[in-house]
């Protein structure tokens, strides 16, 4: 009878144990499985910085202000060139524009600390620019011009050797002051946005600016609040684009809105609207 009852112990301890065993194998496996997918999926969404941005509902866009591309008109409206083909690029992505005020200088320190998605602000496709972050396809024309008053005597950039020129810190303008044999031995005076520069020319505390040609345009000449000064100089030929966090996928979604807003006839509107021209 002992056998037969410590035989009947030993026989229900065992099952007793695969069953446990069974139990915890399947618990591990599953919960590995579980991991395993999550750790998948938050690969999937770290690497997407596309996902990151549709996630979130909201393009957060960074910019300073700069007429034509972004800028309050008089009626109190934010508005502008890069302004208004943003929000028809995040139409096409299925986001809300958000704008965000940045500095220009530490602009892709705002981007890669997610304060901003993106610079989209006239912003010149430079070779720094396009090693550090991923930027879109051309989208519009512009160039670097000298700005001064009217009646200044000025033939070339030789004759503001030792005089004060003042550009945009960080800008494309600050890079063809640099470059420039000429304008490299003026008083270099660094402003924090291009509008800063327009009025310290105006004012008389530097004798030239060099920015952007499409600002310029829009913001100096005759029926405008600097109607005493004038381009007397264009340093380059450039092109502007959109700039992302390194490596995002996000630019090539944007590509893909330019080629949409191209075919419809609504960048060439745009264009029009605010006197640009439109990159090839």
């Amino acid at each position: 009878m002992k056998r037969l009852v410590s035989a009947f112990l030993a026989g229900a301890m065992a099952l007793s144990l695969a069953a446990c065993g069974g139990a915890a194998s399947t618990s591990t496996a599953a919960s590995a499985s579980a991991s395993a997918s999550g750790s998948a999926a938050a690969s999937q969404a770290a690497g997407s910085d596309l996902d990151y941005i549709k996630g979130k509902g909201k393009l957060v866009i960074g910019y300073t202000v700069y007429e034509p591309m972004n800028y309050t008109d008089a009626d109190g409206n934010f508005t502008g060139f890069d302004t208004e083909l943003a929000t028809a690029v995040c139409e096409k992505l299925g986001v809300e524009p958000e704008f965000v005020e940045i500095n220009w200088d530490t602009k892709v320190v705002e981007l890669d600390a997610k304060s901003i998605d993106c610079i989209w602000n006239g912003m010149t496709l430079t070779d720094d620019i396009m090693q550090n972050t991923a930027t879109t396809k051309a989208y519009a024309k512009n160039a670097q011009v000298v700005v001064v008053k009217d009646g200044t005597d000025y033939t070339s950039t030789a004759d503001l050797v030792g005089k004060t020129v003042v550009a945009e810190a960080g800008s494309a303008g600050e890079a063809a002051i640099e470059g420039d044999e000429n304008l490299a031995q003026a008083d270099y005076v660094s402003k924090s946005v291009q509008t800063d520069c327009l009025m310290e020319v105006a004012a008389g505390t530097a004798d030239a600016a060099v920015l952007d040609l499409t600002l310029a345009n829009a913001m100096i000449g005759e029926g405008t609040d600097y109607a005493d000064l004038k381009i007397v100089d264009e340093l380059n030929a450039e092109e502007y684009g959109v700039a992302f966090r390194k490596g995002s996928d996000a630019a090539a979604a944007v590509d893909e809105a330019f080629d949409a807003l191209k075919a419809d006839g609504t960048m060439q509107a745009l264009a029009d609207k605010y006197n640009l021209a439109l990159a090839d």
